[in-house]
């Protein structure tokens, strides 16, 4: 819910099935060949905006623990190498080991130029009109920080 407390709303359970994000991959490489790069920023700031709104609500309400939560459920869940540093004016997702990156090189052989496009601009529609930003960086095959900050 709000603020962070209580059940999370995007802490849905049972089996993992990984090959969703196989699924995903397909489907972005699908809609960027048929209609292009900024189709699919569209969809993926859609999600940002309207699928995670109560993440997005805290957020513009200037609280970061349900996004932090819902981090921590899934990197757990999927059983990623990563970290979370919660400081005073910023926060740190250190992602060593993505699962649903390896998971689709390991399926398919090859991993979308824009899969991790789609944490990119869901982070970046999250935060919209929020005190905070939220930057991606790739580090590697598989590996990315996100780093959540006041806006200055």
């Amino acid at each position: 819910m709000t603020n962070g407390e209580g059940t999370m709303r995007y802490e849905e359970g049972g089996n993992v099935h990984l090959d969703f994000h196989g699924a995903t991959n397909t489907t972005i490489d699908f809609i960027v060949e048929r209609f292009g790069v900024d189709a699919m920023d569209e969809i993926f700031k859609k999600v940002g905006r309207d699928v995670y709104a109560s993440i997005r609500n805290d957020l513009v309400a200037g609280d970061t623990r349900q996004l932090v939560r819902h981090w921590r459920h899934f990197f757990d869940r999927e059983g990623a190498d990563y970290d979370i540093a919660v400081g005073d004016d910023r926060v740190v997702l250190t992602v060593r080991r993505c699962p649903a990156w390896h998971h689709v090189k390991a399926l398919t052989g090859s991993v979308s130029p824009h899969f991790c496009d789609q944490t990119s601009r869901t982070n970046e529609a999250m935060a919209e009109g929020s005190p905070f930003a939220i930057d991606t960086e790739l580090t590697g095959e598989g590996s990315c920080r996100q780093v959540i900050r006041r806006r200055a």
